[in-house]
Protein backbone atom coordinates (compact mmCIF):
# COMPACT_ATOMS: atom_id res chain seq x y z
CA UNK A 1 0.00 0.00 0.00
CA UNK A 2 1.32 3.44 -0.91
CA UNK A 3 1.56 6.20 1.72
CA UNK A 4 2.13 9.90 1.03
CA UNK A 5 5.87 9.71 1.80
CA UNK A 6 6.37 6.78 -0.58
CA UNK A 7 4.26 8.60 -3.20
CA UNK A 8 6.47 11.69 -2.94
CA UNK A 9 9.63 9.61 -3.26
CA UNK A 10 8.33 7.69 -6.27
CA UNK A 11 7.30 10.88 -8.07
CA UNK A 12 10.73 12.42 -7.54
CA UNK A 13 12.25 9.35 -9.15
CA UNK A 14 9.80 9.63 -12.03
CA UNK A 15 10.36 13.35 -12.67
CA UNK A 16 12.85 12.82 -15.56
CA UNK A 17 10.43 10.40 -17.20
CA UNK A 18 7.52 12.83 -16.80
CA UNK A 19 9.49 15.58 -18.51
CA UNK A 20 10.59 13.12 -21.21
CA UNK A 21 6.94 12.19 -21.79
CA UNK A 22 6.05 15.86 -22.31
CA UNK A 23 8.92 16.25 -24.76
CA UNK A 24 7.75 13.16 -26.68
CA UNK A 25 4.21 14.57 -26.82
CA UNK A 26 5.71 17.78 -28.19
CA UNK A 27 6.90 15.94 -31.29
CA UNK A 28 3.38 16.24 -32.70
CA UNK A 29 2.30 19.25 -30.65
CA UNK A 30 5.07 21.74 -29.93
CA UNK A 31 2.98 23.36 -27.20
CA UNK A 32 3.97 20.49 -24.90
CA UNK A 33 7.61 21.61 -24.89
CA UNK A 34 6.73 25.23 -24.35
CA UNK A 35 6.27 26.64 -20.83
CA UNK A 36 7.91 23.55 -19.29
CA UNK A 37 9.06 25.72 -16.42
CA UNK A 38 5.43 26.07 -15.31
CA UNK A 39 5.29 22.28 -14.85
CA UNK A 40 7.95 22.76 -12.15
CA UNK A 41 5.92 25.30 -10.18
CA UNK A 42 7.11 28.58 -11.71
CA UNK A 43 3.75 30.26 -12.26
CA UNK A 44 4.25 32.85 -15.02
CA UNK A 45 4.86 36.49 -14.13
CA UNK A 46 3.28 38.90 -13.61
CA UNK A 47 0.89 37.29 -11.16
CA UNK A 48 -1.31 38.36 -8.28
CA UNK A 49 -1.48 36.46 -5.00
CA UNK A 50 -4.50 35.41 -3.01
CA UNK A 51 -7.91 34.61 -4.38
CA UNK A 52 -9.21 31.32 -5.71
CA UNK A 53 -7.50 28.75 -7.92
CA UNK A 54 -9.72 26.55 -10.12
CA UNK A 55 -8.13 23.57 -11.85
CA UNK A 56 -9.57 22.25 -15.11
CA UNK A 57 -7.43 19.53 -16.68
CA UNK A 58 -8.31 20.02 -20.34
CA UNK A 59 -10.80 21.42 -22.87
CA UNK A 60 -13.89 19.53 -21.71
CA UNK A 61 -13.41 20.55 -18.09
CA UNK A 62 -12.82 24.19 -19.01
CA UNK A 63 -16.04 24.29 -21.02
CA UNK A 64 -17.98 22.57 -18.22
CA UNK A 65 -16.66 25.13 -15.70
CA UNK A 66 -17.50 28.17 -17.84
CA UNK A 67 -20.77 29.03 -16.08
CA UNK A 68 -19.30 28.46 -12.61
CA UNK A 69 -16.16 30.54 -13.28
CA UNK A 70 -18.28 33.37 -14.66
CA UNK A 71 -20.27 33.33 -11.41
CA UNK A 72 -17.03 33.41 -9.40
CA UNK A 73 -15.87 36.47 -11.34
CA UNK A 74 -19.15 38.27 -10.58
CA UNK A 75 -19.23 37.20 -6.92
CA UNK A 76 -15.58 38.02 -6.17
CA UNK A 77 -14.74 41.04 -8.36
CA UNK A 78 -11.91 42.12 -6.04
CA UNK A 79 -10.30 38.69 -5.78
CA UNK A 80 -7.95 37.08 -8.29
CA UNK A 81 -9.44 34.04 -10.00
CA UNK A 82 -6.69 31.75 -11.30
CA UNK A 83 -7.58 28.96 -13.72
CA UNK A 84 -5.00 26.20 -14.20
CA UNK A 85 -4.96 23.41 -16.77
CA UNK A 86 -2.65 20.53 -17.60
CA UNK A 87 -2.94 20.40 -21.40
CA UNK A 88 -2.13 23.01 -24.07
CA UNK A 89 -5.62 22.66 -25.56
CA UNK A 90 -7.11 23.40 -22.14
CA UNK A 91 -4.84 26.42 -21.89
CA UNK A 92 -6.00 27.71 -25.27
CA UNK A 93 -9.63 27.27 -24.22
CA UNK A 94 -9.11 29.30 -21.01
CA UNK A 95 -7.60 32.16 -22.99
CA UNK A 96 -10.39 31.97 -25.54
CA UNK A 97 -13.24 31.97 -23.00
CA UNK A 98 -11.90 34.34 -20.35
CA UNK A 99 -9.01 36.34 -21.81
CA UNK A 100 -7.55 38.65 -19.16
CA UNK A 101 -10.44 38.15 -16.75
CA UNK A 102 -8.52 35.34 -15.05
CA UNK A 103 -4.91 34.44 -14.35
CA UNK A 104 -3.79 31.33 -16.15
CA UNK A 105 -0.92 28.85 -15.99
CA UNK A 106 -0.26 25.11 -15.90
CA UNK A 107 -0.76 23.24 -12.66
CA UNK A 108 2.68 21.83 -11.76
CA UNK A 109 3.58 18.17 -11.53
CA UNK A 110 2.52 16.77 -8.16
CA UNK A 111 6.05 16.88 -6.74
CA UNK A 112 6.80 18.44 -3.34
CA UNK A 113 9.27 21.12 -4.53
CA UNK A 114 7.12 22.05 -7.53
CA UNK A 115 3.83 22.33 -5.67
CA UNK A 116 5.50 24.15 -2.76
CA UNK A 117 6.84 26.78 -5.17
CA UNK A 118 3.43 27.05 -6.86
CA UNK A 119 1.70 27.70 -3.53
CA UNK A 120 4.41 30.10 -2.37
CA UNK A 121 3.96 32.16 -5.53
CA UNK A 122 0.16 32.32 -5.57
CA UNK A 123 -0.75 32.03 -1.86
CA UNK A 124 -4.40 31.17 -2.65
CA UNK A 125 -7.11 31.09 -0.02
CA UNK A 126 -8.92 28.26 -1.82
CA UNK A 127 -8.15 25.66 -4.49
CA UNK A 128 -10.98 23.99 -6.39
CA UNK A 129 -10.39 20.68 -8.17
CA UNK A 130 -12.81 19.02 -10.57
CA UNK A 131 -14.08 15.48 -11.12
CA UNK A 132 -11.29 12.92 -10.55
CA UNK A 133 -8.42 15.39 -10.26
CA UNK A 134 -6.86 14.09 -7.04
CA UNK A 135 -3.35 15.45 -6.43
CA UNK A 136 -2.34 13.88 -3.07
CA UNK A 137 0.83 15.90 -2.57
CA UNK A 138 -0.67 19.30 -3.46
CA UNK A 139 -3.79 18.54 -1.44
CA UNK A 140 -1.69 17.63 1.62
CA UNK A 141 0.29 20.85 1.34
CA UNK A 142 -2.87 22.94 1.04
CA UNK A 143 -4.25 21.22 4.14
CA UNK A 144 -1.09 22.01 6.12
CA UNK A 145 -1.33 25.68 5.07
CA UNK A 146 -5.06 25.91 5.92
CA UNK A 147 -5.94 26.61 2.28
CA UNK A 148 -9.58 25.71 1.71
CA UNK A 149 -10.07 22.67 -0.55
CA UNK A 150 -13.13 21.90 -2.64
CA UNK A 151 -13.69 19.01 -5.06
CA UNK A 152 -16.54 19.85 -7.42
CA UNK A 153 -18.48 17.84 -9.99
CA UNK A 154 -16.87 14.82 -8.37
CA UNK A 155 -16.77 11.76 -10.59
CA UNK A 156 -15.58 8.31 -9.54
CA UNK A 157 -16.41 5.48 -11.93
CA UNK A 158 -16.38 1.82 -10.96
CA UNK A 159 -13.08 1.35 -12.77
CA UNK A 160 -11.51 4.33 -10.98
CA UNK A 161 -12.85 3.01 -7.70
CA UNK A 162 -11.07 -0.30 -8.26
CA UNK A 163 -7.82 1.45 -9.21
CA UNK A 164 -7.87 3.84 -6.27
CA UNK A 165 -8.73 1.02 -3.86
CA UNK A 166 -5.27 -0.43 -4.58
CA UNK A 167 -3.69 2.72 -3.14
CA UNK A 168 -6.25 3.19 -0.39
CA UNK A 169 -3.72 4.46 2.18
CA UNK A 170 -2.82 7.32 -0.13
CA UNK A 171 -6.26 8.23 -1.51
CA UNK A 172 -8.46 8.06 1.60
CA UNK A 173 -6.43 10.70 3.51
CA UNK A 174 -6.37 12.80 0.34
CA UNK A 175 -10.18 12.73 0.08
CA UNK A 176 -10.62 13.62 3.74
CA UNK A 177 -8.39 16.66 3.47
CA UNK A 178 -11.02 18.28 1.26
CA UNK A 179 -13.33 20.61 3.14
CA UNK A 180 -16.15 19.50 0.84
CA UNK A 181 -16.66 16.96 -1.94
CA UNK A 182 -19.54 17.79 -4.27
CA UNK A 183 -20.40 14.85 -6.51
CA UNK A 184 -22.18 15.07 -9.86
CA UNK A 185 -24.59 12.23 -9.05
CA UNK A 186 -25.75 9.90 -6.30
CA UNK A 187 -23.86 6.98 -7.87
CA UNK A 188 -20.60 8.93 -7.79
CA UNK A 189 -21.30 10.01 -4.22
CA UNK A 190 -21.70 6.37 -3.20
CA UNK A 191 -18.37 5.50 -4.82
CA UNK A 192 -16.57 8.26 -2.91
CA UNK A 193 -18.04 6.94 0.32
CA UNK A 194 -16.96 3.40 -0.56
CA UNK A 195 -13.43 4.68 -1.08
CA UNK A 196 -13.42 6.03 2.46
CA UNK A 197 -14.54 9.65 2.14
CA UNK A 198 -16.18 11.08 5.28
CA UNK A 199 -19.94 11.22 4.67
CA UNK A 200 -20.17 14.62 6.40
CA UNK A 201 -17.84 16.08 3.79
CA UNK A 202 -19.79 14.74 0.81
CA UNK A 203 -22.88 15.96 -1.02
CA UNK A 204 -24.52 15.41 -4.39
CA UNK A 205 -24.87 18.85 -6.01
CA UNK A 206 -25.64 17.83 -9.60
CA UNK A 207 -23.60 17.91 -12.78
CA UNK A 208 -21.96 21.17 -13.87
CA UNK A 209 -21.91 19.92 -17.45
CA UNK A 210 -25.64 20.67 -17.70
CA UNK A 211 -24.95 24.35 -16.99
CA UNK A 212 -24.04 25.26 -20.54
CA UNK A 213 -25.41 28.07 -22.67
CA UNK A 214 -24.96 29.60 -26.10
CA UNK A 215 -22.64 32.58 -25.75
CA UNK A 216 -22.36 35.58 -28.08
CA UNK A 217 -18.90 34.28 -28.98
CA UNK A 218 -20.41 31.00 -30.21
CA UNK A 219 -23.04 32.86 -32.22
CA UNK A 220 -20.38 35.00 -33.89
CA UNK A 221 -18.33 31.91 -34.66
CA UNK A 222 -21.43 30.27 -36.12
CA UNK A 223 -21.76 33.14 -38.62
CA UNK A 224 -18.11 32.76 -39.58
CA UNK A 225 -18.43 29.02 -40.20
CA UNK A 226 -21.73 29.45 -42.04
CA UNK A 227 -19.97 31.58 -44.65
CA UNK A 228 -17.53 28.72 -45.27
CA UNK A 229 -20.02 25.85 -45.26
CA UNK A 230 -22.96 27.47 -47.03
CA UNK A 231 -21.59 30.04 -49.51
CA UNK A 232 -24.73 29.72 -51.68
CA UNK A 233 -28.42 28.99 -51.12
CA UNK A 234 -27.96 25.64 -52.87
CA UNK A 235 -25.26 24.65 -50.38
CA UNK A 236 -27.61 25.46 -47.49
CA UNK A 237 -29.66 22.39 -48.41
CA UNK A 238 -26.71 20.04 -47.98
CA UNK A 239 -27.03 17.71 -44.97
CA UNK A 240 -24.20 17.66 -42.42
CA UNK A 241 -23.15 14.72 -40.25
CA UNK A 242 -20.64 15.82 -37.60
CA UNK A 243 -18.45 13.29 -35.77
CA UNK A 244 -16.96 15.07 -32.75
CA UNK A 245 -13.95 14.55 -30.48
CA UNK A 246 -12.62 11.51 -32.32
CA UNK A 247 -9.82 9.27 -31.07
CA UNK A 248 -7.61 6.69 -32.78
CA UNK A 249 -9.93 4.16 -34.41
CA UNK A 250 -13.02 6.37 -34.41
CA UNK A 251 -12.26 7.86 -37.81
CA UNK A 252 -11.96 4.42 -39.45
CA UNK A 253 -15.44 3.54 -38.20
CA UNK A 254 -16.90 6.89 -39.28
CA UNK A 255 -15.29 6.76 -42.73
CA UNK A 256 -16.49 3.21 -43.38
CA UNK A 257 -20.02 4.23 -42.38
CA UNK A 258 -19.71 7.38 -44.52
CA UNK A 259 -18.77 5.41 -47.63
CA UNK A 260 -21.91 3.33 -47.13
CA UNK A 261 -24.05 6.44 -46.64
CA UNK A 262 -22.72 8.12 -49.79
CA UNK A 263 -24.41 5.45 -51.90
CA UNK A 264 -27.77 6.64 -50.57
CA UNK A 265 -26.96 10.29 -49.82
CA UNK A 266 -24.28 11.40 -52.33
CA UNK A 267 -24.32 15.05 -51.23
CA UNK A 268 -23.87 14.31 -47.50
CA UNK A 269 -21.01 16.29 -45.90
CA UNK A 270 -19.01 14.63 -43.13
CA UNK A 271 -17.42 17.00 -40.60
CA UNK A 272 -14.61 15.33 -38.64
CA UNK A 273 -13.32 16.89 -35.41
CA UNK A 274 -10.31 15.07 -33.89
CA UNK A 275 -10.04 15.40 -30.12
CA UNK A 276 -6.29 16.12 -30.09
CA UNK A 277 -4.60 18.66 -32.40
CA UNK A 278 -1.52 16.48 -32.83
CA UNK A 279 -3.70 14.03 -34.79
CA UNK A 280 -4.97 16.54 -37.37
CA UNK A 281 -2.44 15.54 -40.04
CA UNK A 282 -2.92 11.84 -39.36
CA UNK A 283 -6.68 12.12 -39.83
CA UNK A 284 -6.23 14.15 -43.01
CA UNK A 285 -3.97 11.42 -44.45
CA UNK A 286 -6.47 8.73 -43.50
CA UNK A 287 -9.28 10.51 -45.35
CA UNK A 288 -7.19 10.91 -48.47
CA UNK A 289 -6.14 7.25 -48.35
CA UNK A 290 -9.85 6.39 -48.53
CA UNK A 291 -10.04 8.39 -51.79
CA UNK A 292 -12.36 10.95 -50.24
CA UNK A 293 -12.12 14.63 -51.09
CA UNK A 294 -11.37 16.93 -48.21
CA UNK A 295 -11.32 20.59 -47.19
CA UNK A 296 -9.64 21.86 -44.03
CA UNK A 297 -10.89 24.57 -41.69
CA UNK A 298 -7.32 25.81 -41.31
CA UNK A 299 -7.27 26.66 -45.03
CA UNK A 300 -10.13 29.12 -44.41
CA UNK A 301 -11.70 28.46 -47.80
CA UNK A 302 -15.33 27.83 -48.71
CA UNK A 303 -16.43 24.21 -48.87
CA UNK A 304 -17.54 23.35 -52.39
CA UNK A 305 -18.08 19.76 -53.48
CA UNK A 306 -15.69 18.22 -50.95
CA UNK A 307 -17.03 15.19 -49.12
CA UNK A 308 -15.26 15.84 -45.80
CA UNK A 309 -14.59 19.00 -43.85
CA UNK A 310 -11.79 18.55 -41.30
CA UNK A 311 -12.27 20.92 -38.40
CA UNK A 312 -8.56 21.22 -37.59
CA UNK A 313 -9.03 24.16 -35.24
CA UNK A 314 -9.65 24.87 -31.56
CA UNK A 315 -12.68 26.43 -29.92
CA UNK A 316 -15.09 26.04 -32.84
CA UNK A 317 -16.84 22.78 -32.03
CA UNK A 318 -19.85 24.36 -30.31
CA UNK A 319 -20.51 26.56 -33.35
CA UNK A 320 -20.11 23.54 -35.62
CA UNK A 321 -22.72 21.66 -33.56
CA UNK A 322 -25.16 24.47 -34.32
CA UNK A 323 -24.68 23.97 -38.07
CA UNK A 324 -24.94 20.18 -38.16
CA UNK A 325 -27.99 17.99 -38.78
CA UNK A 326 -26.81 14.88 -36.92
CA UNK A 327 -23.99 14.49 -34.37
CA UNK A 328 -22.00 11.43 -33.34
CA UNK A 329 -19.78 11.64 -30.26
CA UNK A 330 -16.31 10.15 -30.60
CA UNK A 331 -14.58 8.14 -27.90
CA UNK A 332 -17.70 6.02 -27.53
CA UNK A 333 -16.54 3.13 -29.73
CA UNK A 334 -13.63 2.11 -27.51
CA UNK A 335 -12.40 2.13 -23.93
CA UNK A 336 -12.19 5.94 -23.92
CA UNK A 337 -15.73 6.10 -22.52
CA UNK A 338 -17.22 8.82 -24.71
CA UNK A 339 -17.47 12.61 -24.64
CA UNK A 340 -20.12 15.07 -23.51
CA UNK A 341 -23.40 14.60 -25.48
CA UNK A 342 -24.99 17.63 -23.81
CA UNK A 343 -23.21 20.20 -25.95
CA UNK A 344 -24.94 19.21 -29.24
CA UNK A 345 -28.14 18.67 -27.25
CA UNK A 346 -28.07 22.37 -26.37
CA UNK A 347 -28.71 23.05 -30.08
CA UNK A 348 -31.60 20.55 -30.39
CA UNK A 349 -29.39 18.16 -32.36
CA UNK A 350 -30.03 14.41 -32.54
CA UNK A 351 -27.04 12.59 -31.05
CA UNK A 352 -25.75 9.11 -31.85
CA UNK A 353 -23.19 7.44 -29.57
CA UNK A 354 -21.27 4.18 -29.62
CA UNK A 355 -21.60 1.35 -27.12
CA UNK A 356 -19.29 2.83 -24.45
CA UNK A 357 -20.37 6.06 -22.78
CA UNK A 358 -19.13 5.04 -19.35
CA UNK A 359 -17.81 8.55 -18.61
CA UNK A 360 -21.42 9.77 -18.65
CA UNK A 361 -23.42 6.96 -17.04
CA UNK A 362 -25.89 9.17 -15.17
CA UNK A 363 -26.35 11.57 -18.08
CA UNK A 364 -26.94 8.62 -20.40
CA UNK A 365 -29.54 7.18 -18.02
CA UNK A 366 -31.52 10.43 -18.19
CA UNK A 367 -31.19 10.69 -21.96
CA UNK A 368 -32.34 7.09 -22.39
CA UNK A 369 -35.26 7.62 -20.02
CA UNK A 370 -36.44 10.62 -22.06
CA UNK A 371 -35.78 8.86 -25.41
CA UNK A 372 -33.27 11.58 -26.23
CA UNK A 373 -30.33 9.63 -27.67
CA UNK A 374 -29.54 6.98 -30.28
CA UNK A 375 -27.12 4.37 -28.96
CA UNK A 376 -25.29 1.59 -30.76
CA UNK A 377 -25.16 -1.95 -29.40
CA UNK A 378 -22.04 -3.66 -28.09
CA UNK A 379 -19.75 -4.34 -31.05
CA UNK A 380 -20.23 -7.76 -32.62
CA UNK A 381 -18.96 -9.66 -35.64
CA UNK A 382 -22.51 -9.96 -36.97
CA UNK A 383 -23.14 -6.20 -36.90
CA UNK A 384 -19.94 -4.14 -36.55
CA UNK A 385 -19.97 -0.55 -35.32
CA UNK A 386 -19.58 0.99 -38.80
CA UNK A 387 -22.62 -0.87 -40.12
CA UNK A 388 -24.72 0.07 -37.11
CA UNK A 389 -23.60 3.68 -37.35
CA UNK A 390 -24.49 3.93 -41.03
CA UNK A 391 -27.92 2.44 -40.30
CA UNK A 392 -28.66 4.94 -37.51
CA UNK A 393 -27.53 7.96 -39.53
CA UNK A 394 -29.53 6.77 -42.54
CA UNK A 395 -32.70 6.39 -40.43
CA UNK A 396 -32.41 9.94 -39.15
CA UNK A 397 -31.64 11.41 -42.56
CA UNK A 398 -34.73 9.74 -43.97
CA UNK A 399 -36.95 10.86 -41.08
CA UNK A 400 -36.45 14.56 -40.23
CA UNK A 401 -39.31 14.37 -37.73
CA UNK A 402 -37.34 11.83 -35.70
CA UNK A 403 -34.33 14.12 -35.79
CA UNK A 404 -36.46 16.88 -34.32
CA UNK A 405 -37.93 14.65 -31.59
CA UNK A 406 -34.51 13.38 -30.48
CA UNK A 407 -33.06 16.90 -30.46
CA UNK A 408 -35.96 18.45 -28.55
CA UNK A 409 -35.97 15.65 -25.98
CA UNK A 410 -32.23 16.09 -25.43
CA UNK A 411 -32.59 19.83 -24.94
CA UNK A 412 -35.35 19.21 -22.41
CA UNK A 413 -32.99 17.00 -20.39
CA UNK A 414 -30.30 19.71 -20.40
CA UNK A 415 -32.63 22.47 -19.26
CA UNK A 416 -34.28 20.33 -16.57
CA UNK A 417 -30.96 19.57 -14.86
CA UNK A 418 -29.32 22.97 -14.74
CA UNK A 419 -28.43 24.65 -11.44
CA UNK A 420 -25.28 22.88 -10.22
CA UNK A 421 -23.19 26.04 -10.67
CA UNK A 422 -25.34 27.97 -8.19
CA UNK A 423 -25.17 25.15 -5.64
CA UNK A 424 -21.40 24.94 -6.02
CA UNK A 425 -21.01 28.70 -5.63
CA UNK A 426 -23.04 28.56 -2.41
CA UNK A 427 -20.51 26.11 -0.96
CA UNK A 428 -17.62 28.35 -1.99
CA UNK A 429 -19.20 31.26 -0.15
CA UNK A 430 -19.86 29.12 2.91
CA UNK A 431 -16.29 27.82 3.09
CA UNK A 432 -14.95 31.36 2.75
CA UNK A 433 -17.23 32.53 5.57
CA UNK A 434 -19.66 34.45 3.41
CA UNK A 435 -22.73 32.22 3.45
CA UNK A 436 -24.80 30.12 5.76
Amino acid sequence: MISLLIYRFLLLLLLPFALLFLLIRSKNNKAYRQRLIERLGFFPKPYKQGGIVVHAASVGEVIALKSFIEKLLLTYPNDTITVTTFTPTGSAQVKKLFGNKVQHGYLPLDLYPCTALFLQRLKPKMIIFMETELWPNLVAQCDSKAIKLLLINGRLSKNSLKSYAKIHRLIQPCLNRFDKILSQSQENLSNFLRLGADAQRCENSGNLKFDISVSEQVLNKKKELTALLFPTEKDNKRKIWLVASTHQGDEEIALEAFNTLLQQFPSLLLVLVPRHPERFEQVESLCLEKNLTLAKRSSNIQVSNEQIWLLDSLGELMAAFALSDIVTMGGSFSEVGGHNPLEPALFNKPVIVGHNMSNFNEIMQQLRQEKAIAELKENSTEEPSASQLATEVSKLLQHPEQQKILGNNALTVVLANQGASDKTLAHVKKLLGEGS
